[in-house]
């Protein structure tokens, strides 16, 4: 996406204008966003403890955060069932696959590149 400006007025055509690409990286830079999407994309419905499991070096607080944040952010849902002992599910929305999809090229970019040694 190209913008006639670049935010500074300086009418610039050639200029991206990355905004709307910033926002969602800012939802993607939280720490387990990227393997929380990649986790319910891959299963399918899953439940809190279940992903806990693919996810072990994450705490559950922090798990809980990032789900709650990707819920809040339309990328999955959160649906509890009325059941005893209570049951609760998260799944990705077509716009979590959609995000999980668009990612698909930067991941390939990044595998091909050579990470220097230390």
């Amino acid at each position: 996406m190209t913008a006639t400006e670049c935010g500074c007025g300086c009418d610039e055509p050639e200029v991206a204008y990355y905004d709307p690409l910033v926002d969602t990286l800012g939802i993607l830079a939280n720490k387990y966003a990227l393997e929380t999407i990649s986790v319910i994309d891959a299963h399918g419905p899953m439940r809190f403890a279940t992903l806990e499991t693919h996810l072990p070096d994450a705490s559950s607080s922090t798990l809980s955060s990032r789900l709650h944040e990707l819920v809040d952010d339309g990328l999955a849902t959160r649906t509890q069932y009325d059941e005893i002992p209570p049951r609760v599910e998260y799944e990705l929305t077509e716009r979590g696959h959609e995000l999980r999809a668009a990612l698909e090229p930067i991941l390939e970019w990044s595998s091909a590149q050579e990470i220097p040694a230390d």
